[in-house]
């Protein structure tokens, strides 16, 4: 008889943009993270950069990649991660999801595909994207707590953002681990005690409670996920910051709710 899947935990990672893997440091603690957690059965990405509505699944077998990005050097565009499709998990989905669309021929975007490629490098466990249908944090929390039950199925749930994410902020001539601008350490700082404190009510209303929100995330799709990964896990014990600090001025925070 097959051991039943372990209980996991839920991410919400910064997933950058498609040089973090040229950060010999960010790609040696996304390693190092996914090292330590049980092997997941399956993983399911909400990625900042997929919004449809209504819900929509991805593709249940193998695509080619989503290079969602403009400007950088052709390498960044020769990368593959020929993942297995998972239509066990799409299946599973209209069941917790029955109004959910269904998008075949969607692949991975680069906020699904480039933390997984220094997280499982081989690329051999299944994985399934679904869209965020709205930016509504208190919808997103109510989607992930549909999701939760996934948990128990081995499935990985990732939400996928950047806890800071301003490009006009973007300081390319800083050094990637420089002291950050103003406003992302004091974003950064607040929105950890608020995780760390289980502050959901203020987390949904982060636009207001926030120092700096509207510099932090002028458009809020990148800490969207947040909100799926959070709900996926209410009730759980307080959340562990796995990795922080700073990327170019955008803080790279990243959780594991257990």
């Amino acid at each position: 008889m097959s051991a039943q899947p372990e209980h996991l935990p839920v991410l919400y990672l910064s997933h950058g943009a498609p040089p973090l893997a040229d950060d010999a440091t960010w790609t040696r603690e996304l390693a190092a993270w996914s090292a330590e957690l049980p092997r997941p059965k399956a993983v399911l990405m909400v990625s900042a950069h997929w919004e449809e509505a209504p819900l929509t699944i991805g593709a249940t077998e193998t695509k080619p990649l989503v290079y969602d990005f403009w400007g950088f050097a052709q390498r960044y565009y020769w990368v593959r991660y020929p993942a297995p499709g998972a239509p066990e998990l799409a299946a599973r989905l209209r069941s917790l999801l029955p109004e959910a669309h269904e998008e075949p021929g969607r692949g991975l975007d680069h906020g699904a595909y480039v933390p997984l490629v220094e997280m499982y490098p081989q690329a051999d466990i299944p994985v399934l994207q679904i869209s965020m249908p709205t930016l509504d944090p208190a919808r997103l929390l109510a989607l992930g707590r549909r999701l939760a039950p996934l948990r128990e199925e081995g499935v990985l749930i990732i939400g996928s953002g950047f806890f800071t994410h301003n490009l006009r902020g973007l300081d390319m001539h800083r050094r990637a681990d420089h002291v950050p601008p103003n406003w992302s350490a004091e974003f950064d700082d607040w929105g950890t005690g608020a995780l760390e404190n289980a502050d959901v009510d203020a987390l949904l209303d982060f636009q207001h409670k926030a120092p700096a929100a509207s510099i932090a995330h002028p458009r809020t799709e990148h800490f969207a996920p947040l909100f799926v990964s959070l709900g996926a896990s209410l009730n759980g014990p307080a959340p562990r910051s796995v990795i922080e600090g700073y990327w170019y001025g955008l803080a790279k925070r990243s959780w594991q709710f257990d």
